[in-house]
């Protein structure tokens, strides 16, 4: 049996704290850490760190970003007047690979969930009403993902930006390109019957 300080034991611990990472995934994630020769293992060290001391949140949309404010932020050929409001950095990296959109973002950091704790207050909806009263925004595309909790942040960003004049819109739901109408759940068909538009 291994002893309470052995390194190896100490190091699955912390990589069972990653996301969906359980024990024997972290055990396979040790054991390739300590098949690294020491140059590559260092080099991955090294880039935790560096990550750790070098990324911030940009002051503007709130995207994970190493320069203030970010690159999206800076660019001067995309939209000003169009700010797509997301859950967190996963999804605007989704929205960047897609290349569709071409204006600003808002980084919410979460959504609201009751069970974590989660309100409100811990989310940059705040921020997000301010940059609105700046007065250059003329649409808000809010593209929360259609979870229960996702809907309820949407509502709420709707409710706190109700009494403005801009244009508030919310991403379409519904059947996936290449998809097949059986094996879809109701509230998927709901969406797509719901979201249906003009040809």
């Amino acid at each position: 049996m291994q002893s309470v300080d052995d390194p190896i034991r100490n190091l699955i611990d912390e990589l069972k704290r990653l996301p969906s990472v359980g024990e024997k995934t972290a055990q396979r994630f040790a054991y390739f850490i300590v098949a690294l020769n020491d140059k590559n293992a260092r080099k991955m060290a090294n880039a935790i760190v560096e990550v750790k001391e070098k990324v911030k949140v940009c002051t503007i949309c709130y995207n994970f970003t190493n320069l203030n404010p970010c690159k999206i932020c800076s660019d001067t050929k995309r939209e000003n007047g169009v700010v797509c409001v997301v859950e967190d950095p996963r999804d605007l990296m989704a929205l960047e690979k897609s290349a569709v959109f071409k204006g600003r973002y808002h980084v919410l950091h979460g959504v609201i969930s009751p069970i974590k704790g989660i309100g409100p207050d811990e989310l940059r909806i705040d921020e997000l009403k301010r940059r609105v009263e700046g007065g250059k925004i003329n649409e808000i595309i809010i593209a929360t993902n259609p979870t229960k909790e996702g809907e309820a942040t949407a509502h709420l960003i709707q409710e706190r930006l109700g009494n403005t004049n801009i244009k508030l819109t919310r991403i379409a739901r519904g059947i996936p390109a290449g998809g097949d109408l059986e094996y879809f759940d109701s509230q998927t068909l709901t969406a797509a019957i719901m979201n249906r538009k003009d040809l």
